[in-house]
Formats: C-alpha cells, structure tokens, sequence
C-alpha cells in the first residue's frame, strides 16, 4: 500500500446500460438483460477490476408512463427487484459489495431490517443498504396511498425509520448464539434487547428475528443533496452518492457534508462520499468520441425531453422554447438537489433546453467524461487528491462493453499510479471501504436517540 489517498470505486448497472438509447446499441442482445447470467458476468467483471460495490437502484412503478410514445421507444420496465437479484449473485461474487435502494417512503422498518441484515448473513458481510424516500409520485397509488408524501416530510420518516433499523440491528449482542452442544446451551437470553420504539408514526418493540450480522449492520448508503439530505447523510451515513458536475460544486458539496459531521460526533473519516460520473473510454480520443457519438445518435429528441422531465419529477417542460437558452426549470416535488444542479449547469452554460435533456439523457443527470484511460485517470486522481471525492460511481453507458473498456483500461493505470487497489483489504465492505464496525449500542452504551 502507497502512502497516497486511495481511491473507492464502485459501479451502478441498469440492464443494457446508463444511457437511455444502450438497449439499442448494435452489441445489445434483446432481453439479455433480464437473465441470471448476465447480473453474473457484471459481478465478476467488478470483481476482476477489484471494485468496491456494484450498486442496484429500485423504484416501485413503471417509468415514463406520461407519455406512451417515449415509452415505445426505450425501457421503461422491467425493474428486477434488487434484493432478489443481489441474494442471486451472493454466490457468484466473493468480495464484491452488493448495494441495493430500498425505499422508507413505502416499506416499514422491521421489514427492511430483517431483509438486509439477510443479506448481510448471506454474503459474510458484503451487505448495503441506499436508504432513500420515493421521489415521484407515481408510487403513492401502488401503495394505497392517495397523494404523494410532502419533501420534507418524506426525510422526517426516513431518519426515524433508519434509526429503528438501526436498533433492531442491535437486538443481539455478537455473542449472544452460544450453540454450546455439550451445555444444551443455544443463546444468552440475557443478551437479547427489545426496541420499544413508539412514536405516532411506529410502533416497533421488536426484537429482529436474525442474530448481528457480520458488519454489526450493513453499509448504509444515502443520496440526497439538499439541505436536509445533507443533514441526513452528515448524521447516519456511511457513504454519501452525489450528482456533481464540476469540481468546484463537487469541492464545495464534500467540504459542507463532510464538515457538518462533527456536530453528530462523527470524523470526516467516518464516512465516505461518491460523486458520480459516466466514462465513455477509447484508446484514442476519436475512438472514445466516436462511442459517445453513435449512442447520441439512437437517442430521439422526445426521448431525451421526456427523461429531463423524469428527472425534475415529472416537470411538464411542454411550454418551454426548446432552442432557446435555459432561464428557468419549473419547481418539483421531486429529486430538489438534482434540480438546481441541471439548472446551474444550464446558466453556466447557456444550453438550450434540448441540449439540457440530451446531456441529462446521456448520463441520467451525471457528469460525462469522454476520453482516454490516461485522460480519466488524471481527471479521477485530481478531484481524488484535491479533496472533491473519495471514490466515484461508475454508470456505465453500454453493459457489458463499457464496463469491461473501465476494468480493462482505466483501472491498470490508477494502480500504475498507486491510486487504487491490486487486491482487496478484507473480506466485508467495511474492511474493503475502510469503515469501522459499529459497536453495538447496549455493550458501548450508545443512546439510540
């Protein structure tokens, strides 16, 4: 190990890929995506490039169904269930970490933490949780819900529902299952904690029906980047994703979360954060623009609109001028941070509304990098070792060719430069990551809130 700032990596996959036209990519294979042997061939390719985690994101309705004609023309479903698919690669992987999103808005805690202390058991430790509230409003109805849970409301139940997970996690000591065969001895009663959270929003006296879990409790990940999200993650979080585009916003947004940690009695080291970024690679720079190019192509103009308007929560954009330079996006109830950010890059800019939506289409509202291995790793390791990141997730335009171009090319070139790992540190996430094991709050006499 070198004496330089280490780099996390880890990867989000979505069936053919990050960009909405890789389904038509002339090295797609129609419905591939949704067969076992593809998720697997992912895992192992993440695994070869010794990346951190590969990260499953979820939403619980059908996208873009505001517009039937956008829908015919890219994949809109099906969404696997992504704690299914990851329990199906557990054996297939090793090392890998596996991430999943799971919604606060439309679950409830003693599910959850049942479900990822699982997965958690199943992997050794390899277990991780995106701890989000449904941004669209699409999901209410699925739900028995009649309108859709206000922004900020939406946060007050998530960092409740967290914190309930997080103490059903601790129902058992570490060594509470004895399973002594000569005493008769299967467990220490005396080392089984009920919960007895009751608010007006849960009641929840557990204990959770599964020992500690290999990590104490699983990764937990969170993605919000407004005020409140960043509170959110600056307080419970061991890793943050974030959408930044330039180094300077990404500096200022890693400088904020990680210097309101201190105020929960957390170190910066306590958590990490990941900016986000889709890398087209080639050998050459006319190789990799070429890539860029030929998927922009199979991408309609309607097809990148109605992703923008996806991406604001269902903004109706039909009443903008889409050749004139942005000045303003309407107001969502959606992803808020997201917003603002699409915006600023607009102004900056001076982008038409069309050349916002193919940008937004072409990454799904992350920065784009076009270029060399050499050129991506320079650009990796200076916001790296300037202080703007800690790791990156990777969203791949095109699977598996992309992914395989970053393993295969850029990867080599970050250990040339002892920036990146040759081989894995530990066996759980946490030991991969760099993060404590949390004590158990009983035996440490942590207060649950």
């Amino acid at each position: 190990m070198t004496g330089k700032k280490q780099m996390k990596i880890g990867t989000w996959v979505d069936g053919d890929g990050g960009h909405v036209a890789a389904w038509r990519h002339p090295q797609a294979v129609p419905g591939y995506c949704g067969t076992l042997p593809f998720w697997q061939n992912l895992g192992k390719v993440c695994e070869r490039g010794k990346f951190d985690f590969l990260f499953l994101a979820d939403s619980n309705r059908v996208q873009y169904q505001r517009n039937p004609k956008v829908m015919r023309q890219m994949p809109a479903t099906p969404f696997f269930e992504p704690l299914t698919l990851l329990a199906a690669l557990a054996g297939s992987t090793t090392h890998l970490g596996l991430a999943a999103t799971m919604t606060t808005t439309y679950n409830e805690p003693y599910h959850v933490a049942r479900i990822f202390a699982s997965l958690d058991h199943l992997t050794g430790g390899r277990g991780s949780w995106n701890v989000v509230t449904s941004s669209s409003s699409d999901e209410a109805p699925n739900f028995s819900a009649e309108k859709h849970m206000a922004h900020d409301d939406r946060y007050a139940r998530a960092k409740e529902f967290l914190q309930i997970c997080m103490g059903l996690w601790d129902s058992w000591e570490d060594d509470a299952f004895i399973r002594d065969k000569e005493s008769g001895t299967y467990l220490d009663y005396d080392k089984m904690h009920y919960l007895n959270w009751r608010t007006e929003r849960f009641q929840v006296k557990g204990p959770l029906n599964s020992p500690r879990s290999p990590q104490g409790r699983p990764v937990i990940f969170q993605a919000g980047s407004s005020n409140i999200g960043r509170e959110f993650g600056a307080e419970t979080a061991d890793a943050v994703f974030t959408a930044q585009d330039s180094f300077e916003s990404a500096k200022a947004f890693y400088d904020d979360v990680k210097g309101r940690m201190a105020k929960f009695g957390r170190k910066p080291a306590d958590m990490l954060i990941f900016v986000g970024v889709g890398p087209i690679v080639g050998r050459t720079m006319e190789e990799a623009r070429a890539k860029f190019d030929l998927l922009q192509s199979l991408m309609p103009a309607d097809v990148a609109m109605l992703v923008l308007s996806e991406v604001l929560g269902g903004a109706d954009l039909s009443k903008l001028p889409l050749h004139e330079p942005v000045t303003m996006l309407p107001p969502s109830d959606g992803i808020q941070s997201r917003r603002e950010l699409l915006l600023q890059k607009a102004l900056e800019e001076k982008m038409t509304l069309l050349e916002l939506a193919r940008f937004t289409a072409g990454g799904r509202g992350h920065r784009q990098i076009i270029g060399t291995p050499e050129m991506i790793a320079d650009d990796f390791q200076y916001w790296l070792e300037s202080g703007a990141t800690d790791g990156f997730l990777l969203a791949p335009a095109c699977l598996p060719g992309s992914l395989d171009d970053f393993v295969d090319l850029v990867v080599p070139e970050l250990q040339r430069r002892g920036i990146f790992r040759q081989e894995y540190e530990g066996n759980t996430l946490r030991e991969i990551m760099g993060l404590p094991r949390p004590a158990h709050r009983a035996v440490a006499a942590i207060p649950m809130r």
